[in-house]
């Protein structure tokens, strides 16, 4: 039976930063959404005419810590419209069908297990975000979630609001066995056992430390998958800090990236793609690996079927 396998997008945010001539701040993805739309919707465009399967909404930075740091900004509901407006925009003009899918990222700051709010209000923002979004998306993917707390916070928020998503743990980069928190992501793993996710991937970590904890992944009972960044280093960026602080790789073209990706999927991963600083010509050499071993293509849909 050939592999099936549901081919994500990539990052969003470094896109924007390539191709904006404004200069990045704390507050930068959206004020680029609200004065230069049609970039967010070409990125997308170009990531499903890659082809990825999924428009993953620019909406990593909407949650009430993160915007209270700015000031004359929408509310949070008009910008998760917009969001989701020019998500559809851009896989409309791709003319490919792609599931629009809702960042659900950490209510702080990326990395930083440290900042993460009381359990309770977790539960009950992550929920909100969920329900202000459930009519008008296809699906939830929580992601670069450093912590078991966090991730019990968004799992059981989802729980509560009657949706299933998918999870995405981020690792250490000097080790993959261990998420940011220093957590075991076995015990990870074991943490999250009652609970119900689409599926586990590891995301917004190095390429060589996600191809450490797959094997952990592929021990759980639980559908799993990868999306990596290109990140030299992620401990320069601060909380309400920019990503422009950090350096890029120069050696994960988009072939080296697929390699990568080979080994994950032959260790039974049924989902890919890319995090920061990986385009749409990765995400296209993705598409042909997927062509190359004759993989079956898998839609969001077909998760939750």
């Amino acid at each position: 039976m050939n592999q099936s396998v549901l081919l994500l997008d990539g990052g969003m945010g470094q896109e924007l930063i390539r191709r904006s001539p404004s200069a990045a701040h704390h507050h930068w993805s959206l004020q680029v959404m609200l004065e230069q739309p049609d970039l967010v919707s070409e990125v997308h465009r170009d990531f499903c005419a890659a082809g990825a399967a999924v428009a993953c909404l620019n909406t990593y930075a909407i949650t009430h810590t993160r915007l209270a740091r700015g000031e004359g900004l929408p509310p949070i509901n008009n910008l998760l419209d917009r969001a989701r407006d020019l998500a559809q925009k851009g896989v409309d003009d791709s003319g490919r069908p792609a599931a629009l899918v809702a960042s659900l990222p950490p209510l702080v700051a990326s990395y930083r297990p440290d900042t993460q709010l009381p359990l309770d209000q977790a539960i009950q923002e992550y929920r909100e975000l969920i329900e202000l979004q459930s009519e008008s998306v296809d699906g939830f993917l929580a992601e670069t979630i450093p912590s078991i707390a966090e991730a019990i916070a968004v799992l059981t928020a989802a729980e509560q609001a009657g949706v299933r998503i998918m999870l995405g743990f981020t690792v250490s980069d000097e080790d993959g066995q261990l998420l940011r928190s220093e957590e075991p992501l076995q015990q990870a793993l074991e943490a999250i056992s009652e609970f119900n996710p689409l599926a586990v991937v590891i995301n917004c970590s190095k390429p060589e430390a996600v191809s450490q904890a797959i094997p952990i992944l592929q021990r759980s009972h639980f559908a799993f998958g990868a999306y990596a960044n290109g990140f030299t280093a992620v401990g320069a960026l601060e909380p309400g800090g920019v990503v422009d602080v950090l350096e890029a790789r120069r050696d994960l073209d988009p072939e080296q990236y697929a390699q990568f990706a080979s080994e994950w999927l032959d260790a039974g991963a049924t989902v890919i793609g890319g995090c920061c600083e990986v385009g749409p010509n990765h995400i296209k050499a993705l598409d042909g690996l997927l062509k190359s071993r004759g993989c079956e293509r898998l839609a969001w849909a077909d998760l939750t079927a």
